[in-house]
């Protein structure tokens, strides 16, 4: 309709409208009439006709646990604004940690024809056909690209933090048994109180036991510490949700945050700085992972001859970027009370 309404070729026409590198042996003015007719017919294209043209949706089928504020939301911001500098748009699926779930939502997005995925503290157990990357949660397919934190660092920071302010007796809050980070940063907190001479009591060690993204797991966890009767001077929590329900349960139990038990937390979500005491947290730079990873995705679906799989047939595992994180030092943390003994029930 275009083309009959400016007298010119549909070709013509389709190379204007989709700004096709031919596009520019056609004079400036009859492009501007070409848009014009475009306008007045309201044509708009049909992009799912293009894409399979293309052989592309540029569409990104993103797998995360749940939505929610703390680490997903973080990250999906960074991927999100990624995508749009690319170009690309993206699917989102939940699948609360449900292994049919997960299942069920990579058939759909194939079906829906994504180019890549992104999986967020999401395990995969089949092979994933498309381009695909993962955030903390590494994959030794050779196919994927993996976006992890140093877990060890991460320990030290923390652990060496309140060990330096004078903490003997540290209490950990560990993460879910299916969250993807549990072990690998329990592993590394074995690691960093080692090396900072400190022995973990197993009393002192309370793993989150629900899957509900709210503070409540991290206030249980506190109680138990509490009932344990074990003494400790601080927790470390295996994120920001956690240790805001700990203050609460220690402040129900009638101790002061941080003048009875300091806490120290994990990813630095938005409201961490607007607790009270505000949070001292260690940093993971969600954000910028989110980014990574769409730029991975993007790069893999352009030039999927540049996998790790093409490149190195039989390779051990697909390739791991690194990221360091930070500790932010706010109010939730101070020496040990001298003339106090260690909280307890």
């Amino acid at each position: 309709m275009v083309a009959e309404h400016v007298g010119l070729s549909p070709a013509a026409v389709s190379r204007v409208l989709n700004n096709a590198p031919a596009a520019k042996s056609i004079p400036r003015a009859t492009q501007e009439r070409i848009f014009a007719a475009a306008d007045t017919l309201n044509y708009r294209p049909n992009l799912l006709a293009r894409s399979l043209r293309r052989g592309r949706s540029h569409t990104v089928g993103v797998l995360v646990p749940e939505l929610s504020e703390g680490y997903t939301t973080l990250v999906l911001a960074g991927l999100e604004q990624g995508l749009l500098q690319a170009g690309y748009f993206y699917n989102i699926i939940s699948h609360h940690h449900r292994v049919e779930l997960i299942e069920q939502a990579r058939t759909m997005m194939i079906e829906r024809a994504v180019d890549g995925f992104v999986a967020i503290d999401t395990v995969l157990r089949t092979h994933m056909q498309l381009p695909t990357v993962t955030i903390s949660c590494p994959d030794k397919d050779a196919w994927v690209t993996s976006i992890v934190l140093n877990h060890r660092r991460a320990a030290e920071l923390a652990i060496d933090h309140l060990a330096g302010l004078g903490h003997r007796h540290i209490a950990i809050i560990k993460g879910q048994s299916f969250s993807s980070d549990t072990e690998p940063r329990f592993q590394a907190i074995q690691h960093a109180a080692a090396r900072a001479h400190l022995k973990l009591n197993p009393a002192l060690i309370a793993q989150l036991e629900s899957d509900s993204p709210s503070h409540e797991p991290g206030y249980f966890a506190a109680q138990r510490l509490l009932a344990s009767k074990a003494p400790f001077t601080a927790i470390f929590a295996f994120n920001d949700v956690s240790a805001i329900g700990a203050v609460r349960a220690l402040h129900e139990a009638g101790l002061r945050v941080p003048r009875d038990v300091s806490i120290v937390g994990f990813d630095d979500v938005q409201s961490a700085a607007f607790q009270n005491p505000a949070l001292t947290t260690v940093r993971q730079p969600l954000r910028t992972m989110g980014m990574l990873a769409a730029e991975a995705i993007v790069r893999q679906i352009a030039a999927p001859a540049d996998r790790p799989a093409d490149r190195a047939a039989g390779a051990q595992g697909g390739r791991q970027v690194m990221v360091d994180p930070e500790l932010i030092v706010r109010e939730s943390t101070s020496p040990p009370p001298a003339s106090k003994k260690p909280a307890k029930a």
